[in-house]
């Protein structure tokens, strides 16, 4: 009987680790992004690290898959389940953390293709705990399924093979794009909110200071009269209790000097985003492209505009060292890593539609129409 629950634990364990990792390796920028949330100073205050998200973020979905395979195929057991058993330690505090302390809204487990709530990931978490330990305390039932080369051939692949794909999406885009902003996905109907839906409910909160520490207290207890009176008025804020629906695209604009042109440039037939949420991290060769496929687009007859989230200094510092023509308008940082992972990154537009996403790598395979 033991037996046969260890089995079962090491499939489930190991899938698991292998789904979650290639989704992850399928989207390496994107998990990156999400350990620097973590490493941020109002998370876990580590912001040393952040500089090395990506290849932190590299190695540990690769070393995750890899896992996996070990544990299915019965290659170094001892070593295996006690990496498992590590590795689902640490993701079960970043997940207890993000839930209790309220810090990061998605874990980002399942990258973009499964939203879970850091409730919904600290529970995975401990039943993914549960299944190890068995793996843990029963060892002696994990096999190897084949001899000793073909074990150590078979981890050689998956381990290259994962080396591989981590290196071909970083030099292009994810292989399948789970995001909002997809090929064939149409902006405008990604902002719509359905008739009916659910709206968000928000509490009234006061904020003052009492003995030197900012304290929350609620609307209704300062309409009672229960503020202390050595207590001193900070601000105040609406906190929201129950949340409602938020459409897949809720942060997307296109604004310059105060206004916002969304509506005019989603309406517009055919337009051309030429995508740089920081400049000052963007690829030189990426940057040194843009002018010429500006160029042609608007022999097209093509709308182009620069989206950025840098300042206006920046944004002319830029445009006079690549010699770029177009204008850059302003966007949310986060929306814009979304839209595309690449800096530069082009994206293409007909009335709001996306018909084209490509890599500065790529931008030779642009069909301008």
């Amino acid at each position: 009987m033991r037996n046969i629950i260890t089995q079962i634990a090491r499939i489930l364990v190991g899938i698991l680790f292998i789904i979650s990792g290639l989704i992850k390796l399928n989207d390496p920028l994107g998990f990156s992004y999400k350990l620097e949330e973590y490493f941020n100073a109002n998370v876990l205050n580590m912001e040393f690290l952040i500089p090395m998200a990506l290849i932190i973020a590299c190695f540990v979905v690769i070393f995750e898959i890899v896992l996996g395979v070990m544990l299915l195929i019965g290659f170094k057991t001892k070593f295996t389940v006690w990496s498992l058993l590590g590795m689902i330690v640490f993701f079960t505090f970043l997940t207890f953390y993000s839930w209790y302390f309220d810090k990061v809204k998605d874990c980002g487990c399942f990258g973009d293709a499964l939203k879970l709530t850091p409730f919904e990931s600290f529970i995975k978490d401990l039943i993914l705990t549960a299944l190890i330990l068995i793996l843990f305390f029963n060892q002696k039932y994990i096999k190897p399924l084949y001899g000793k080369s073909a074990l150590n051939l078979t981890v050689f692949a998956a381990y290259s093979l994962c080396l591989l794909m981590a290196y071909y999406v970083l030099q292009h885009l994810p292989i399948i794009d789970f995001r909002a902003y997809k090929v064939g996905n149409n902006i405008q109907k990604g902002m719509e909110i359905p008739e009916g839906a659910p709206k968000s409910e928000y509490e009234m909160v006061f904020i003052y200071k009492i003995n030197g520490v900012e304290t929350e207290i609620s609307y209704a207890d300062v309409m009672a009269n229960k503020v202390p009176k050595n207590a001193e008025f900070v601000d105040r804020k609406d906190k929201i209790i129950v949340e409602g629906y938020i459409p897949p695209i809720h942060d997307f604009s296109i604004e310059k000097d105060g206004t916002n042109y969304v509506e005019t440039i989603l309406e517009e037939p055919k337009v051309v985003l030429l995508i740089t949420y920081d400049l000052n991290k963007s690829k030189e060769k990426g940057m040194k492209k843009l002018e010429e496929l500006n160029q042609k687009a608007k022999e097209k007859g093509y709308e182009v505009i620069g989206l950025t989230a840098s300042d206006a200094n920046l944004r002319e510092a830029f445009q006079k060292q690549f010699n770029l023509t177009f204008d850059y308008y302003f966007c949310d940082p986060t929306t814009l890593k979304t839209i595309v992972r690449a800096n530069p990154g082009i994206v293409v537009l007909e009335k709001g539609t996306i018909v084209q996403k490509v890599h500065f790598n790529d931008i030779d395979t642009i069909i301008l129409k």
